[in-house]
């Protein structure tokens, strides 16, 4: 394992950001390109939407970067990727695309549902595919055909996942930092450098975006969000990262601890989806269209403040991949999900009480 590598891939997105995002907002500003507050945002003042413009460029900087270093000393190229990342790539850069045409102009769910099946396609076809269930419902071997189905749903429901918790600062980009960061530590754990490299190397990036997303101060012009082009890349990297650790090989061995550390590192977005398009379809609404019930907006009506509600969801979410690497050696994965599941429910329970506390709360103070 090539641990300067890692290391500069990380370094480089990181100073590459520093220099990008500053610039991004500039031209935000100049050109008045700004997420408009409305009744289901948070925010109160138009603000920037296109930082995650920065993302996938520097991703793909780095990588190359790096990649080229290595050639360049080694004169071979036996340790270069496989072509599954440049298929990535493609479908990458058709994400990114449909982003930035969001982000500015605003595009159809369904041609944005259409991009990401497309690109999930382009994960699936050089040969990453779920063929493993590890255990969960007695399923261990999945046909070819049902493993990619499968795959290609778990992509489209990640990069969703990402971009529909993006509701309040630092919550989509620290959720992705926590993720990217594990999953970075058991690709190279499990010698795959190139897959660490692109994990590292898209958490550097995040990184100054974060700050600038949380601490900033919108009045002087500090404050940016990701947008769509963001979450829409960061959902798309962690899924094909989730899949290829989840890939069982002929003996299988680490298929089931990876597998569950994968996806305990997206337990929030993943069951908030579910939370939300069950509550839509209750309600006789569009499950596709956007409201103010994903958990975030569930914690600000409890009275926490935006960036207390930001930090305790990812203290949530660090919670469920802590509990969840501890009873991986001695629970199956169906026993994993049925105990992370009534935990969820018990969180919501809790939640939806405090809820109506302090709105009872409110109705005193205004009588």
């Amino acid at each position: 394992m090539d641990y300067l590598s890692l290391a500069g891939g990380f370094l480089l997105s990181l100073l590459l950001g520093m220099v990008i995002v500053p610039k991004i907002l500039l031209i935000s500003y100049k050109k008045r390109l700004f997420d408009m507050p409305d009744s289901r945002k948070v925010h109160q003042i138009p603000i920037p939407r296109l930082g995650g413009i920065s993302f996938f460029p520097v991703i793909l900087i780095s990588l190359c970067f790096m990649l080229g270093i290595r050639l360049f000393c080694e004169g071979t190229t036996e340790n270069l990727p496989a072509n599954e990342f440049l298929f990535f790539v493609v479908g990458g850069m058709m994400l990114f695309l449909i982003g930035v045409a969001d982000d500015l102009v605003g595009v159809s769910y369904r041609y944005k549902f259409l991009v990401q099946i497309l690109a999930a396609f382009l994960i699936v076809w050089p040969g990453e595919w779920f063929n493993t269930l590890g255990g969960l419902f007695g399923i261990y071997e999945l046909p070819m055909f049902l493993g990619v189905l499968f795959t290609l749903f778990v992509v489209v429901y990640i990069t969703n996942a990402i971009n529909l918790i993006d509701g309040i600062d630092g919550l989509a980009s620290g959720l992705s930092c926590i993720s990217l960061f594990l999953l970075g530590t058991l690709c190279m754990v499990e010698g795959d450098e190139h897959y660490a490299l692109l994990a590292f190397s898209t958490f550097g990036v995040i990184v100054p975006f974060w700050f600038y997303n949380v601490f900033g101060n919108a009045k002087r012009g500090h404050k940016l969000f990701m947008g769509d082009t963001g979450s829409l890349i960061l959902g798309y990297i962690i899924s094909l990262l989730v899949i290829h650790l989840s890939h069982a090989d002929e003996a299988g061995a680490t298929a089931h601890s990876n597998m569950v550390l994968a996806f305990s590192t997206l337990i929030v977005p993943l069951f908030d989806v579910v939370r939300v398009v069950i509550h839509r379809l209750r309600e006789k609404k569009n499950p596709f269209l956007p409201d103010k019930n994903h958990f975030h907006h569930k914690l600000l009506r409890t009275g926490l403040r935006p960036r207390a509600v930001m930090v305790s969801i990812l203290f949530i979410a660090l919670f469920f991949i802590i509990l969840n690497w501890l009873l991986a050696g001695i629970m199956g994965m169906t026993g994993l999900l049925i105990t992370d599941i009534v935990l969820w429910m018990l969180l919501q329970t809790g939640i939806n009480r405090a809820m109506r506390k302090h709105k009872r709360k409110l109705k005193t103070i205004e009588v």
